[in-house]
């Protein structure tokens, strides 16, 4: 009887988790679509804007944890109204340069790994939207950095614990579609602008000046491209998996409690 529960327990996780991996993938299709339809709307950019701030502020974090974690002090994190953003630190590096796009690409890339339990969905809209309440605070900032702060991570916040877990579920997958959208829209702008306006100011130039000039700018802005498509293609490589894996071993318990005589006792006292 023991060994009956247990099995039957077993049972019901496998196909929690092969529903939670169906469900996933099923908004991360309505994420992808919504995306797409938003880019033949006229003036959509208005629709998507928070979400282009959102990324500006994970970019920018991105620089300021790198500066923390590096003992390198941060005078300000700065985002303006055009969703452009600096992170003003007492000395530069490698890793401070290279944190905004890749960590950008990290943030998505890990959300969507998150994300294929809908468990996880609420937890981590939560943490983000502390992160982004307590950025300010702890990294100092300009007003508008305030503003976004509070309004973007507050809204988060609210929505996280107050919405039905579905809605947090597609919204947040839906959020990990626009990082990872605009953080590639990102590094296409900054190899145009490495290529064809070396004189503006950009990470890829900060990288260029750490190596001495050696490597140009638009280098360091192709090896991040690069980079990214490594981790998005090695992310989706690990869903993908992940769906296959649960496809597969998901008839294996129930057949097994169906194959296992039901008078089957663990022990006498069963």
């Amino acid at each position: 009887m023991i060994q009956n529960i247990a099995s039957l327990s077993c049972v019901q996780v496998f196909m929690q988790s092969r529903s939670e991996i169906r469900e996933s993938f099923k908004f991360l299709i309505l994420a992808s679509a919504v995306t797409l339809v938003l880019w033949f709307i006229p003036f959509a950019e208005l629709l998507t804007y928070p979400f282009r701030i959102f990324v500006t502020y994970i970019h920018e974090t991105g620089h300021a944890i790198a500066a923390f974690a590096t003992f390198t002090g941060v005078a300000s994190m700065n985002i303006d109204w055009n969703g452009n953003g600096q992170v003003m630190t007492t000395s530069g590096n490698i890793l401070i340069s290279s944190a905004g796009y890749l960590g950008s690409l990290v943030y998505g890339s890990g959300l969507l790994l998150l994300l294929r339990q809908a468990r996880h969905a609420r937890t981590v809209a939560i943490a983000t939207a502390s992160a982004m309440l307590i950025a300010p605070i702890i990294f100092g900032g300009t007003t508008t950095t305030w503003i976004f702060g509070i309004i973007l991570g507050g809204g988060l916040m609210a929505l996280a614990v107050k919405a039905a877990p579905r809605m947090v579920h597609f919204f947040m997958s839906f959020l990990a579609v626009q990082c990872l959208l605009n953080a590639f829209y990102d590094l296409r702008t900054l190899m145009f602008l490495s290529a064809f306006s070396p004189g503006t100011h950009t990470d890829a130039q900060n990288m260029s000046a750490h190596t001495g000039g050696f490597l140009p700018a638009v280098f360091w802005a192709v090896a991040w491209t690069i980079i990214s498509l490594v981790i998005l293609a090695y992310t989706l490589k690990v869903y993908y998996r992940s769906i296959k894996q649960r496809a597969e071993s998901g008839v294996t318990p129930a057949k097994a409690l169906i194959d296992e005589p039901m008078h089957k006792t663990a022990d006498p006292w069963g």
